[in-house]
C-alpha cells in the first residue's frame, strides 16, 4: 500500500525534475548538445531540436512551468489532506489544545515542513545541479519532458495563447525564448570562464579583443595619410622596384596626382614577375589591382566583409569630405585581434619608463594602448595621445608645453610635422606605485 509520504516524495521529485529541466533548457550550450547528438544520443537529438526552435523552446519552458505549478499545488493540497489529520491527536494530547486549535497548528506545521522540503529538494538542489551540469541535465530530463509536453499539450496551448493575446493587447513584441547575449554579456561570460579555469589569460584577452571590434572604428587601425608610401600611376615598374626596396613593403598603393586619389595597389610578387618577363618599363597602372575604399566611420568588424566584397586585402580609409584619411590592411585587423605589437619603424620610439618615474610615449600611440602606461584611460575626440594633448592645449603643441589630463602630468617633448611626436607623462600616483612594486 502506497503511503502518504511516498506520494509526497514522488511529487517533490517531479517538481525537482521540472525545475532542473527548465534551468538546463535555458543554460545548456547547443554545441555540446549537438556533439552528444552526433555521438548517437536520441535524447540529445530531441533536446537539440527544441533548443534550435524558438517556438519549441517556448513550449518547453511553458511545460516546465506547468509541471512545477501543478506538482506544487497538488503537493500542498495532498499534504494538508493527509498529514494534518494525523497531527491533530498528538498535538491535542501533548499541548492540551482544543481540536480546532490543534487543527490550525497542524496545518501550519505541515505547510512549513512541506514548503521547506519542496524549496530545498524540489527547487534549490535541482537548480544548482542544472546550472553546474546543464548539458547532462538537459539530456537526462529529455524523456520525461517529452512525455510531459504531450500530456500538458492542450493546457500549454491554451496558456501560451492567452499570454500572447495579453502581450498583443499591451503592444509588446512576441519573442520566444532564445539564447541571445549582448557583447557585454559575452565578455562577462568569458571573464567567468577565465575565473573558472576554462580559459587562460591570453585566450580571454584575444576573445575580448575580438568583441571590441564591434565598437572599434577603423580609423584606430589605419596608417595615417602622411605615412602612406605609394607610387604614381605613371611610374615605371623600374621606379616601383626602387620604392619596394627602400620601403620593405610587400604592397604599395597607386595614386594619380596626389595620395587623395588612390586608384589601385601593386604587389611586390607581381611586380617581380613582370620585371622577370622584361616588362620593366611598364607603367604601374598596367600591373595594379583594384583597392577597396571604406569610410573612416566604419567599425572594424565590418572591415572584413568589405574587403571580401571588394576583393582586396587592404582598403583606403576615406573621410567625410572624400579625402584619404589613411590606409588599413587585413594584417592590421589580425594584429588587433591577436594583440600583436609591431616593431617600431626606423626613427620611431618605443614606450619606456624613465628613472624619474615618468614615461616617454610616442604621440601616435593609441589611447587604449596607453592605459597600462598611464594608469588611466583618457577620453576625448582624438584616438591618439598626441591628439588628446592638443585638445587640452587648445593650440598646435610646441616642445615644453605642459598639461594636466585626468590626473596625469604631461609635457610635450618633441613635435614633428606639427604633431606631438613624443611626450613625457607622470602616471597617476597609485598606478605608479603599483608598477614600481611589480618590477621589484
Amino acid at each position: 500500500m502506497i503511503t502518504a509520504f511516498t506520494v509526497i516524495a514522488v511529487l517533490i521529485v517531479l517538481t525537482s525534475l521540472y525545475v532542473a529541466a527548465e534551468f538546463a533548457g535555458v543554460s545548456a550550450r547547443r554545441t555540446r548538445i549537438r556533439q552528444a547528438a552526433e555521438n548517437g544520443s536520441g535524447s540529445a537529438r530531441w533536446i537539440l531540436h527544441i533548443l534550435e526552435d524558438p517556438a519549441g523552446l517556448d513550449r518547453y519552458i511553458a511545460g516546465c512551468q506547468v509541471g512545477i505549478t501543478l506538482t506544487s499545488l497538488i503537493l500542498g493540497a495532498y499534504g494538508q489532506a493527509t498529514v494534518t489529520p494525523r497531527l491533530i491527536g498528538p498535538l491535542s494530547a501533548t499541548t492540551g489544545l482544543s481540536t480546532g486549535a490543534a487543527t490550525g497548528l497542524g496545518a501550519t506545521l505541515t505547510l512549513i515542513v512541506l514548503t521547506s522540503f519542496a524549496m530545498v529538494i524540489g527547487e534549490l538542489v535541482p537548480k544548482s545541479l542544472a546550472l553546474q551540469f546543464p548539458t547532462q541535465t538537459a539530456i537526462y530530463t529529455a524523456i520525461p519532458m517529452r512525455v510531459s509536453l504531450w500530456v500538458f499539450g492542450p493546457l500549454i496551448l491554451f496558456l501560451n495563447g492567452s499570454g500572447i493575446a495579453i502581450l498583443r493587447m499591451l503592444g509588446a513584441p512576441m519573442a520566444g525564448h532564445r539564447h541571445i547575449h549582448s557583447p557585454q554579456e559575452i565578455s562577462f561570460l568569458i571573464a567567468e570562464s577565465r575565473d573558472g579555469g576554462l580559459l587562460s589569460a591570453d585566450e580571454q584577452d584575444r576573445l575580448d579583443r575580438a568583441l571590441r571590434l564591434s565598437v572599434l572604428p577603423v580609423r584606430r587601425l589605419m596608417i595615417p595619410r602622411r605615412d602612406i608610401v605609394g607610387v604614381e600611376a605613371s611610374a615605371t615598374l623600374r621606379q616601383v622596384q626602387d620604392v619596394f626596396v627602400a620601403s620593405s613593403f610587400t604592397r604599395l598603393p597607386v595614386y594619380e596626382g596626389t595620395v587623395d586619389r588612390i586608384v589601385g595597389v601593386l604587389r611586390a610578387k607581381e611586380v617581380a614577375s613582370h620585371i622577370a618577363s622584361d616588362e620593366i618599363d611598364l607603367p604601374a597602372r598596367s600591373a595594379m589591382r583594384p583597392i577597396a575604399h571604406v569610410p573612416e566611420s566604419i567599425r572594424a568588424e565590418r572591415l572584413v566583409a568589405e574587403l571580401r566584397r571588394q576583393h582586396s586585402e587592404q582598403a583606403v580609409v576615406v573621410d567625410e569630405h572624400g579625402g584619404v584619411s589613411g590606409l588599413v590592411t587585413l594584417e592590421d585587423l589580425l594584429a588587433e585581434v591577436l594583440g600583436v605589437v609591431d616593431e617600431p619603424a626606423a626613427g620611431e620610439i618605443s614606450p619606456e619608463r624613465l628613472e624619474d618615474g615618468r614615461v616617454r610615449l610616442p604621440g601616435r600611440m593609441r589611447v587604449d594602448e596607453a592605459h597600462e602606461w598611464l594608469g588611466v584611460l583618457w577620453e576625448g575626440e582624438s584616438d591618439t595621445l598626441g591628439g588628446i594633448v592638443s585638445e587640452h592645449l587648445g593650440h598646435i603643441a610646441v616642445p615644453g608645453d605642459r598639461a594636466m589630463i585626468d590626473g596625469v602630468e604631461v609635457e610635450v617633448e618633441r613635435v614633428k610635422h606639427l604633431a606631438v611626436y613624443t611626450l613625457l607623462a607622470k602616471p597617476v600616483q597609485s598606478f605608479a606605485t603599483v608598477s614600481e612594486e611589480d618590477h621589484e
